[in-house]
């Protein structure tokens, strides 16, 4: 099938080069012409593993091509996928004005018929305004608008998309129904399934899963928290609940917080579209403010153990991205710690995998960025884990003990076994579970 898809973000970008590594012609459009003239020179603008390989494939073999040029793009497509940005507004509702932008273009360019998918996470309704907006310039019979929300979680995208747990379309009409199942039938032959239903459904669908798993997040952070208070481990409460069938094992890991481009996004999105409607949607609005005072757990900690006099101490920080294997710094709980260490005065040295050009970028000189994991250690009064890339699991203690000014660590994802890290000769805080005080500091 020749695809076109709108907009070469995060969603753009690996949906349009998954497509065309099942055979589709892929035209990529994006307004950014540097950015597509990276693309076009083979350069993969995002981080996500798998991605590259896919990418460096497609355009070989001639199936995946980049574009500024809109009305080239759709010429020969028989779908557009619009994947463009809907960030929240200032009172948190989505920003739909790059996708009704674009419908309203589409409005002049369609000559035959095409079927446009709204693939960016938008409010219910948006289906409605899209098409209203087309059919103000076009006739109905040139155009079905389908709701199509994507399931991608940053890091195992590729993944996701690939060997979907199920493939969401919103649409009543069969002519988009037969050419939407057409496409996706070889992404689902293991038997997954393809989830037909009303526009405004399918748009409900996306809002809910995200909200529901920040809500499981919000949940175990809370009970963490209490377990703190009264002498339990979170490690074995998870274990305890996660076997029971009906909770399940995921998203049960408590932390600093959750971040990224989707979870804050629209866990706020459905508690204004809730508000707009005369809803009080009082657990969403419980979650978002569980979520923010969980962000600042680790500076508490922290300024707890230094008696509030942080001035002129090095904390040494593993991880800035929001979640591991991937480059993204969007409400990293990572960067609302830095910025209370900076304020009372810490020095930072950190260290991401993949994140630091983005958060150097915020940041400039005022703190500083090294090569290594164990460089940030050099000479550092306390280390802080933000995010559980994987080479941060098994390090070295001893070499960690030889270069740090002292043995203290504040685990904000629990990475390492209390036991293990006591008979290492830490101090050592992590998040629901007891504090280790090893013998120096007890």
């Amino acid at each position: 099938m020749n695809i076109a898809v709108i907009g070469t973000g995060y969603v753009g970008l690996v949906t349009g080069t998954c497509f065309a590594d099942t055979g589709n012609q892929v035209t990529c459009v994006d307004i950014d012409a540097n950015k597509v003239k990276q693309m076009q020179n083979g350069i993969v603008p995002i981080y996500e593993p798998g991605l590259e390989l896919l990418f460096e494939r497609n355009t070989k073999q001639k199936r995946l091509f980049f574009t500024t040029n809109m009305e080239e793009a759709i010429l020969d497509a028989e779908i557009i996928f619009l994947a463009l940005p809907t960030p929240p507004g200032e009172d948190g509702s989505a920003d739909l004005s790059y996708i009704l932008g674009v419908a309203d273009q589409l409005g002049d360019l369609i000559t035959d018929y095409k079927v446009i998918v709204d693939k960016s996470t938008v409010p219910v309704g948006t289906a409605e305004k899209v098409h209203a907006i087309i059919s103000k310039k076009l006739s109905e019979d040139l155009f079905d608008v389908v709701s199509n929300p994507e399931f991608l979680r940053e890091g195992v995208a590729v993944e996701d998309f690939m060997r979907p747990d199920r493939v969401v379309i919103g649409t009543n009409s069969e002519r988009a129904i037969k050419s939407m199942k057409r496409l996706y039938e070889p992404f689902v032959r293991q038997g997954n399934p393809i989830i037909f239903m009303d526009e405004r459904s399918a748009e409900m669908t996306k809002y809910a899963a995200n909200s529901y798993l920040a809500t499981r997040i919000s949940f175990m952070n809370e009970i963490a928290n209490l377990c703190e208070l009264v002498g339990a481990n979170v490690d074995m409460v998870r274990k305890g609940i996660g076997t029971d069938t009906r909770i399940g094992k995921r998203f049960l890991f408590p932390g600093i917080g959750y971040g990224g481009s989707c979870f804050p996004k629209d866990v706020k999105a459905l508690a204004k579209t809730a508000g707009k409607n005369e809803y009080d949607f009082k657990i969403l609005n419980a979650v978002m403010t569980v979520n923010a005072i969980q962000k600042t757990i680790l500076s508490t900690k922290i300024n707890r153990f230094f008696g509030q006099h942080l001035k002129g101490k090095t904390i040494a920080i593993w991880g800035l991205a929001f979640k591991p294997n991937t480059d993204d710094i969007r409400e990293a709980p990572a960067l609302e710690i830095i910025d209370e260490l900076l304020k009372q005065g810490a020095k930072i040295k950190a260290y991401d995998p993949e994140a630091m050009k983005n958060v150097q970028a915020i940041y400039k000189d005022k703190i500083k960025f090294v090569e290594d994991q164990y460089e940030a250690l050099i000479d550092a009064d306390a280390l802080a884990i933000l995010t559980e890339w994987s080479v941060f699991r098994t390090p070295s203690f001893k070499v960690m003990k030889e270069l740090m000014a002292a043995p203290v660590i504040f685990d904000g994802r629990n990475l390492y076994d209390l036991e293990r890290i006591e008979e290492k000769g830490f101090y050592y805080e992590s998040i629901g579970r007891s504090i280790v005080q090893h013998k120096v500091y007890g």
